[in-house]
């Protein structure tokens, strides 16, 4: 379920950052004719901060606004990366409108660090990322990179498995809008208006978007009710700027979180038990509703040739709840002592009230063979928890059955140092310490635990690249750190879990030519104290991730790209792993005789964890008003939990997509363009998540899986009429 991101940080971070390629693009320039490339053309040092340059010695993918726009519908942004090496992704409606999630290389996304415009986006306490809090981010993304492994230093949760860092803040020195309409299956539509001024008076720029997203679901009931909008607007000086942005998103989302039970997948396949308590038809508004607002502020300075300055400030406001139907619960376990019944029914409400907020700064100096960036950054999140029962009578309203909160703290600084050795061998050192103080006031359900943890953290990072004619070959280590999230924490001090530490190896070899790229990529991530779920309920009640000593992923990631023909190009990735915990202990609940079995385990997978994922892309493009797109993507079977037990797994699957793009009008002041995109063409039945539960009873060892199955044949049909 939802832990509801809160208001933003306000980060501060001295950035020691990576190289910056210029763009070859003529620049509009000032009357004294003194503005810089930097400000306007490049990459904004917020940005480029925390990403790595072309040459660096880390496995990344870099997704340009014309790749992105191509695959943009009304999909969560996930859906934007699912053709990207080592990316799985998922959806609870099952077409990726509403609640939506990815892993890379096997990672979750509470280890995955999301920034925006260098700003942190992970949920403080949960560090899972909500992306239907902002609904078409897409249409406003102007550059996307992915890093897999642990990367280089970034801001906010701790990168401990791939980071992606989304990008807006682009210069766009021309007016422009743009009208763009979808539809598609299961009654789903998006309607997005995106304007921009153009440069004003040679100092100014103003852009903004609307958008609008409904859709059914192809779950029952999944209905997603989505709206956000974008403003950014751009102060442009001879060696400054100075930029704002307002945006938000409000959602409106039935429950589809529970999955199907696996007895029902051939006969009722998109069977949703949220809201089924209720007695007859199921309760109409079990749904989960949350606004999310981000303010940010950005100041870049080119103070001269060699030094760049940025600072930005940002305030995230979340409030929200999800509401859900109840029946035969104990008026007691909500702290109703007027009813004499041992049991009712109720409607309650689980609400978050967060502000999240920090400061970010970035200060880089380039010289021939150098560049060196030197960050760092602050943020606190202060969340309220509280759950309220807003149509129970005999109570006086407002009333809470239960109220904490938490206060979150975290400061880190890092230093980035790029060195040409000479023209063809380059060093790359990054070294971060990062504190972070967690303060929570008590839980739902075990309000006297108080928790206040702190935790220091040193990532060191380093890697060389060697690059001759069209060859480059790399290699790096990388220290990660990771605190644990509010679940967690829900245990006694004396069964308090360890932060996760891992250590990364990455070694590979590319070469780029006019016609035929490839890279080979090979990864080793060892894990210390990587938390797990294994069934163990702790001393106070909850099921809680439980520290495993020894546990690692080792693999090779191999990309090319071939243009065929000028009309026809050939791109495909494949990813072949090993993911594996050396020993755990299982837990089991024994309704026999009470408390839990114990067994032990060694040298098993690690669950949702695919052994081979692959993608692959042919694009024909036979003139300049036609494309098609066949798309591609394989997943080898995965399990459900960590036992390697071949009867909670999720079945290896293999699908195929296409997407049409015409070009119907193209004049001096307009354009229209129309998109077909059909998603699993075959209409294969398919789940890319799920989770597992055993317990025992009557003697038997009883498995429950269930799974979140994914629509069979859609489409989404999508005009774009663009005005100059």
């Amino acid at each position: 379920m939802k832990k509801l991101l809160g208001t933003s940080i306000l980060l501060f971070v001295v950035a020691i950052g990576q190289a910056q390629t210029v763009k070859n693009q003529s620049l509009s320039k000032d009357s004294s004719n003194r503005f810089t490339d930097s400000i306007r053309s490049l990459p904004p040092l917020e940005v480029s901060a925390v990403r790595v340059s072309e040459n660096s010695p880390f496995a990344k993918t870099n997704l340009s606004k014309a790749v992105i726009q191509q695959q943009q519908l009304a999909q969560d942004i996930p859906f934007l990366l699912q053709n990207t090496p080592s990316v799985i992704v998922h959806s609870d409606a099952g077409m990726g409108v509403g609640y939506t999630g990815l892993r890379i290389r096997g990672t979750d996304a509470t280890r995955i660090n999301v920034t925006l415009n260098g700003i942190p986006y992970n949920d403080a306490e949960s560090m899972a990322t909500y992306f239907v809090d902002l609904p078409d981010f897409g249409s406003s993304l102007s550059s996307v990179q992915i890093q897999r492994g642990v990367g280089s230093s970034t801001n906010g949760a701790g990168a401990f498995g791939a980071t992606i860092n989304l990008a807006t803040n682009d210069y766009r020195p021309s007016k422009y809008a743009q009208i763009a309409s979808s539809a598609g299956s299961f009654n789903s539509f998006k309607n997005t208006l995106q304007l921009g001024t153009g440069l004003i008076n040679n100092k100014f720029t103003i852009d903004g978007r609307i958008s609008k997203i409904t859709s059914d679901g192809y779950i029952d009931r999944a209905k997603s009710n989505l709206n956000s909008f974008y403003v950014s607007g751009t102060y442009w000086g001879n060696n400054e700027s100075l930029r704002l942005n307002v945006f938000s998103g409000w959602e409106k989302t039935y429950q589809a979180w529970y999955g199907v039970p696996e007895e029902l997948l051939a006969t009722q396949r998109t069977y949703n038990p949220a809201g089924m308590e209720r007695a007859g038809s199921p309760y109409p508004n079990q749904t989960d509703n949350y606004q999310q607002t981000h303010y940010q502020a950005f100041y870049n300075k080119t103070i001269n040739k060699q030094l760049k300055w940025n600072t930005a400030i940002f305030l995230t406001r979340g409030k929200g709840f999800y509401e859900e139907y109840k029946a035969g619960v104990s008026p007691a376990d909500y702290g109703l002592t007027n009813f004499t019944a041992s049991e009712i029914d109720l409607v309650r409400r689980k609400w978050l009230d967060n502000n999240f907020y920090g400061q970010i700064a970035a200060l880089s100096y380039t010289s021939v063979n150098n560049i060196l960036t030197a960050g760092g950054g602050w943020t606190t999140y202060d969340g309220l928890h509280y759950g309220t029962l807003p149509y129970l009578k005999n109570i006086v309203q407002p009333y809470n059955y239960y109220f904490n909160d938490a206060i979150k703290k975290d400061r880190n600084v890092y230093i980035k140092w790029e060195h040409s050795l000479h023209q063809n061998l380059k060093t790359f050192i990054d070294l971060q310490y990062r504190n972070v103080s967690y303060t929570i006031n008590g839980f739902d359900k075990n309000p006297n635990t108080i928790i206040d943890r702190q935790f220091n953290f040193f990532n060191p990072k380093a890697g060389i690249t060697y690059t001759k004619n069209k060859y480059s070959l790399y290699a790096s280590f990388a220290v990660a750190h990771k605190e644990p999230n509010r679940d967690d924490f829900e245990a006694s001090l004396i069964e308090q879990p360890k932060p996760e530490v891992l250590y990364d190896w990455e070694a590979g070899i590319s070469r780029k030519s006019t016609s035929f790229n490839w890279n080979l990529n090979l990864f080793w991530m060892n894990y210390k104290d990587q938390l797990v779920l294994t069934g163990k309920i702790n001393d106070i009640g909850a099921y809680t991730r439980t520290n495993v000593p020894k546990s690692f992923r080792a693999g090779v990631e191999l990309e090319s790209n071939w243009k065929i023909s000028k009309s026809l190009t050939s791109s495909g990735h494949i990813t072949f792993s090993k993911n594996q915990i050396a020993a755990f202990t299982e837990y089991i609940d024994d309704y026999d005789n009470g408390g839990q079995l114990a067994i032990e385990h060694k040298n098993t997978a690690i669950s949702l964890s695919p052994a081979i994922t692959a993608g692959h892309t042919i694009s024909y493009a036979p003139n300049k008003d036609w494309q098609l797109n066949l798309i591609s993507r394989y997943a080898s079977k995965q399990y459900l939990d960590n036992t390697q037990n071949e009867s909670r797994i999720l079945k290896a699957y293999f699908l195929n997509d296409m997407m049409v793009q015409y070009q119907l009008a193209k004049k001096q002041q307009w354009s229209a363009q129309i998109q077909l995109h059909m998603n699993n063409l075959f209409d294969v039945k398919y789940e890319p998540n799920g989770y597992t539960y055993s317990y025992l009873y009557a003697s038997t060892i009883t498995t429950s899986n269930n799974f979140y199955p994914m629509a069979g044949r859609n489409y989404w049909l999508t005009l774009k009429i663009d005005f100059k």
